[in-house]
């Protein structure tokens, strides 16, 4: 068993991948000599080389469109976006051409690019640099999106994103990259996309999170008395795993999702609305979604704190759903 840091883990997945096939490239700013912003590409300039491993001028748009189209002649490039947000000023690039292209080539072309991201909040790096902008993604044919929530997951998630024949994004907790967690770093720990995981059983709710609100929901979890629940880390949020949360669902006849997003527009509101549509009968209590309020993420210490769903704000909600069958009100609804 290996105890890794997400950021090594991440680090060493690439060079695994890289090892194995000659055709894994990787672009980014600052990812050959600096080794990466948050060190997620630590050796692995020494041992490929700067043909393989490619620092980019601060042109998102510019070295994205090289990757997708590397992607479509032969090569299988892992692009590094420091920060989601920066992803903005090169969406055409992922979404109308990399995502596309497959379709629009009628089958000829494939684009098996990796798109991995820093993103969220807690480290006081401002509304700009702290956001987690799944909702930039969803929706869009022929494109994958996962959230790593620690080490394993994210050795897992990244090596099944590079082998794969569509561009996937990889999103990346920014405050996870120095979290430790013992696992086997092999062929068995690669996670298939589209595939979430029951972290911990229960009886009582269905609580389906991803990324930093993975830990949070276990920790809920843990200190209720009150109610016992069933922890999914979602892992890949599209395509997400509709049987898994299905079937948990129809045990414990209440759904909960965490979502480190804003409440508009975030990713639980498909899972919620599969769930309402497809289990009315058999439901307990409505679907409700934890989430941040609609506005930026401040900047502030204690702000930011209370911006992401607490531990404490959790269990308040689930315990209200659970005692009264009716949705609780948001802690902004209640105190504003």
């Amino acid at each position: 068993m290996a105890k890794l840091r997400m950021n090594q883990a991440i680090a060493l997945a690439i060079a695994e991948e890289m090892e194995r096939d000659s055709r894994v490239v990787m672009f980014g700013e600052d990812i050959a000599v600096a080794e990466g912003p948050f060190k997620t590409s630590e050796g692995l300039l020494k041992q490929f080389g700067p043909s393989r491993v490619r620092d980019t001028p601060i042109s998102e748009m510019g070295f994205l469109g090289a990757a997708v189209g590397a992607a479509a002649t032969g090569l299988r490039p892992v692009v590094e976006i420091m920060f989601i947000e920066f992803l903005g000023v090169a969406l055409d690039q992922l979404v109308t051409e990399g995502a596309m292209m497959h379709y629009l080539s009628g089958g000829r072309l494939t684009v098996p690019v990796t798109v991995r991201a820093s993103v969220g909040s807690g480290l006081g790096f401002g509304c700009q640099h702290s956001q987690t902008l799944e909702r930039w993604l969803l929706g869009t044919p022929g494109l994958k999106v996962a959230v790593a929530s620690g080490p394993r997951s994210a050795y897992g998630l990244i090596k099944a994103a590079i082998r794969d024949e569509n561009p996937v994004v990889v999103l990346e907790t920014r405050s996870l990259y120095g979290q430790r967690e013992d696992f086997e770093p092999n062929e068995d720990a690669v996670i298939p996309l589209g595939v979430g995981e029951v972290l911990r059983g229960g009886t009582d709710v269905t609580i389906v999170a991803l990324g930093q609100t993975v830990g949070l929901a276990l920790a809920a979890a843990q200190a209720s008395k009150e109610w016992s629940a069933e922890v999914i880390d979602l892992r890949t949020i599209m395509p997400w795993d509709q049987d898994l949360v299905r079937a948990s669902v129809s045990k414990t006849r209440r759904l909960v999702t965490v979502e480190e997003n804003q409440f508009t527009g975030g990713w639980g509101t498909g899972i919620v609305s599969d769930i309402a549509s497809i289990a009315f009968g058999e439901l307990d209590a409505p679907p409700i979604r934890i989430t941040a309020p609609d506005v930026h993420v401040p900047y502030g210490t204690e702000l930011e704190e209370r911006f992401l769903p607490s531990v404490e704000y959790m269990t308040n909600q689930i315990t209200s759903l659970i005692k009264t069958g009716v949705v609780p009100k948001k802690w902004w609804e209640e105190e504003l």
